[in-house]
């Protein structure tokens, strides 16, 4: 009996401490869980377990992004002169009486999407970087006060108008006012990418936003992409810089951004792709040498983002190197919120 027993309390506790373990590691296991569900994902060891995307995978996260930041109104041409407002405190000021559609008024209801970027991490998810067109053509960064997309449509027909838009923009949404903004439109060219154009009148002029107190007040022609920028002004040497992406990534399934320290609304893009070289660059020279920056690589995976941000100081024909193994996987949030979190 003496050994029965002893055998039992050996038994039971084998029990007890099996019971235990599992328990602890049910424990670690929902920890895991939870941690890695909240967090992005580092792949440290990527270079051959992850097949690049195609380009409509990286377009269809891309358009994601934007129709998350696409609000819509309704409104009637009765309702005459449409007073409408924001999320984020834009008033724009719209005749619906100057709506036409080939030419000819309309009549009933209208739909309007309308988006605005203000940050830099929705322009890089959107893939809206602030790259001027210059009078010779190449390409400058823009300092942003605020990027618009506006379009009206009647039973799914796009409209024009011919009194313009006005919109009453909140400077403090972009660092305060700046009485160096002009206006832009945007242009997209065959591959999905978008520049600005400055705006000139009849005189060659570029007209400028009336600022009064903290707020623009700019007045667009139509409809479409309206910005209202500036360039990007600094006084020392410039350089063209180059970045690699990792094998197999191109201009197709991938984007290479440059965020300027220090210019929170503005965003530039590394715009010309070298296939035999699978290298990205500015290629027209109007880097700052001694730029402190962040260089960011973006891509899908799994119908998210993949992604690596690289703090760098610029050098002379620098080129920066990016692989696989150090990106990141994360939600569109996450990759907004650290953009916007950048100096």
């Amino acid at each position: 009996m003496k050994h029965s027993k002893k055998l039992y309390f050996k038994t039971n506790t084998k029990r007890i401490v099996s019971k235990n373990l599992l328990s602890l590691f049910a424990l670690f296991t929902m920890t895991a869980i939870l941690t890695t569900s909240c967090e992005p994902k580092e792949d440290n060891n990527c270079d051959n377990c992850n097949e690049p995307p195609t380009a409509q995978q990286f377009n269809n996260i891309k358009t994601i992004a934007l129709e998350n930041l696409t609000q819509t109104f309704g409104f009637n041409t009765d309702d005459g002169y449409i007073n409408l407002t924001s999320e984020q405190g834009v008033q724009i000021n719209i005749n619906a009486n100057c709506l036409t559609y080939n030419g000819n008024p309309v009549t009933g209801d209208i739909t309007l999407e309308y988006i605005e970027l203000f940050e830099k991490g929705n322009m890089l998810t959107t893939n809206k970087p602030t790259m001027g067109i210059m009078p010779n053509g190449d390409k400058a960064l823009l300092v942003s006060g605020g990027e618009f997309f506006l379009e009206a449509t009647q039973n799914g027909n796009i409209l024009d108008t011919n009194c313009g838009i006005q919109l009453i923009i909140p400077a403090g949404l972009t660092g305060g006012a700046d009485q160096d903004m002009t206006l832009w439109n945007g242009e997209i060219d065959n591959e999905g990418n978008l520049a600005w154009d400055e705006i000139e009148d009849e005189n060659g002029a570029n007209p400028v936003p009336f600022v009064e107190g903290n707020n623009y007040y700019p007045a667009f022609e139509g409809f479409g992409w309206a910005n209202v920028d500036r360039f990007y002004n600094d006084p020392r040497p410039k350089t063209t810089i180059q970045a690699q992406a990792p094998e197999g990534y191109d201009n197709e399934n991938s984007s290479i951004y440059l965020s300027y320290d220090g210019e929170a609304p503005a965003l530039a893009q590394l715009d010309t792709y070298d296939e035999a070289l699978n290298i990205f660059s500015e290629h027209y020279g109007q880097i700052p040498i001694g730029l402190e920056c962040h260089v960011i690589f973006v891509t899908e995976t799994d119908g998210i983002w993949r992604y690596a941000i690289k703090p760098t100081t610029i050098v002379a024909n620098d080129i920066i190197t990016f692989n696989l193994g150090e990106t990141i996987v994360g939600t569109e949030a996450t990759l907004i919120a650290l953009m916007n979190d950048l100096p």
